[in-house]
């Protein structure tokens, strides 16, 4: 679940409404997968990296189940996604047992990891912009805190 959530960049009410159907192409997890978001009704497509396929080949494999069944669902329903509260509650777990601080993370932490990651890495806001499904770029910005250090860093870097 992890995993995906970081490689997915989805919120929270999205990917625990995943479905087999969207993850799976044959017997295969897809590399690249699409859903529509429901802040924004707008689709976004992610990739599934080699780990997280890996990952979730296993889980669906354990808990077995058709395209149209919740990739993470209910502990009490089979018929209805996890919660997101009740995602909150693990992803507060998971923190606690790495040993982290669960005031500084939490399930938005896992949509702006490797968002954060990326933007870091390649000064494209644009590309960012894209992956989180945001459709002004000034909230890309303000998502990712950037400010005038971090443009003056980029534009040091780049020689002409």
């Amino acid at each position: 679940m992890f995993d995906l959530a970081i490689d997915s960049k989805l919120r929270g009410c999205d990917l625990v409404k995943l479905k087999t159907g969207d993850l799976l192409a044959g017997s295969d997890i897809r590399n690249r997968a699409m859903v529509i978001q429901q802040k924004t009704g707008l689709p976004v497509q992610f990739e599934i990296t080699a780990d997280a396929r890996s990952s979730l080949a296993a889980w669906l494999q354990r808990r077995g189940g058709t395209l149209a069944d919740y990739v993470f669902p209910s502990r009490f329903d089979h018929g209805r996604p996890m919660s997101t509260r009740q995602y909150a509650r693990l992803v507060d777990e998971w923190v606690t047992a790495v040993g982290l601080r669960r005031e500084d993370y939490g399930t938005h932490s896992m949509r702006r990891t490797k968002a954060a990651m990326i933007y870091r890495a390649t000064g494209n806001l644009r590309a960012v912009q894209i992956l989180l499904g945001h459709t002004k770029i000034e909230n890309t910005v303000r998502y990712l805190g950037v400010d005038v250090e971090d443009a003056l860093i980029l534009a040091e870097r780049t020689e002409i």
